[in-house]
């Protein structure tokens, strides 16, 4: 596990993206970001071809999750969405995180089955006291003090919001989350981030990704990430050439350039299996 904790007290912002399996995790990576993110909203989209509504179970989170902590060197955040259950339940699946290589793990306070914030207006949250309990039980079942646990409030009245966030740290949360739909301006997140004691983490959607500047989030976040640039830039390149393949049958001329297949042998690692294979099957001595 590379230590996301030393990373953010090195640096003044770690900037992640979201990713959606091990490819998308390979090519964050290659892009030079700091972390990522396995995104909910893009494996359920990915793995499954369904929104994001807790379709999919922790068993297939995580073995995403540990797919893309296998495939990339830097540090991963991975989205447990509510922690697939109650304060004990929630135990479990922080050791099965930990265990999965996830430098730290984001858990927020919708009811379960959760909806997404960025797509529907309805957003059901838990009783404080009881989010209180899974944090505290989380932070028990933790085995390891510098896997991060980011606790994420879908409040959406900034006053509440706040109450929670301060609460949530008071539980042993690292980290605090809030959702776009809550603030309206950078005032607001920075009152958040004065008002609970720690940094945030902010995933950036609707206003936050087209009005802060870097300044502004550098000034309240620990983590900033775009959730959703890479699975909604494969999205529209797929669907762009894959609609002029159809009418065309033919590949000759695709509105959009393609990855040779060369280039991408190399990026994926034939040479390093390759290599492997003559070294240890090849006959070669030590």
């Amino acid at each position: 596990m590379t230590h996301l904790k030393q990373l953010i007290q090195s640096k003044k912002t770690v900037w992640a993206a979201g990713a959606f399996d091990a490819l998308s995790a390979r090519l964050i990576q290659e892009a030079g970001f700091d972390a990522l993110l396995t995104s909910g909203y893009g494996i359920s989209s990915s793995f499954l071809g369904e929104p994001d509504t807790e379709f999919y179970t922790m068993t297939e989170n995580l073995a995403v999750t540990r797919n893309v902590c296998n495939a990339v060197t830097i540090p991963v955040i991975a989205d447990i969405d509510t922690a697939y259950g109650n304060a004990v339940s929630a135990m479990r699946t922080v050791r099965e995180f930990e265990n999965a290589g996830a430098a730290a793990i984001i858990v927020e306070d919708q009811v379960s089955p959760k909806r997404c914030p960025c797509s529907s207006d309805q957003i059901d949250i838990v009783p404080m006291e009881d989010h209180i309990g899974k944090l505290r039980a989380m932070v028990a079942a933790r085995r390891n003090p510098d896997m991060l646990i980011i606790a994420r409030t879908d409040a959406v009245d900034p006053a509440e919001a706040i109450r929670r966030g301060r609460a949530y740290v008071a539980a042993g949360a690292d980290i605090i989350q809030p959702i776009s739909k809550c603030f309206k301006d950078f005032a607001g997140l920075k009152a958040m981030r004065e008002g609970c004691g720690v940094p945030l983490s902010l995933q950036l959607l609707a206003w936050l990704e087209t009005d802060l500047d870097r300044r502004q989030i550098e000034q309240v976040a620990a983590i900033a990430t775009y959730p959703l640039v890479a699975l909604m830039s494969a999205t529209q390149a797929m669907r762009t050439n894959l609609r002029a393949l159809a009418e065309a049958k033919s590949s000759r001329q695709l509105p959009l350039a393609v990855t040779g297949l060369h280039d991408f042998n190399d990026f994926i690692g034939f040479p390093r299996i390759d290599a492997l294979q003559k070294q240890y099957m090849g006959g070669e001595s030590a």
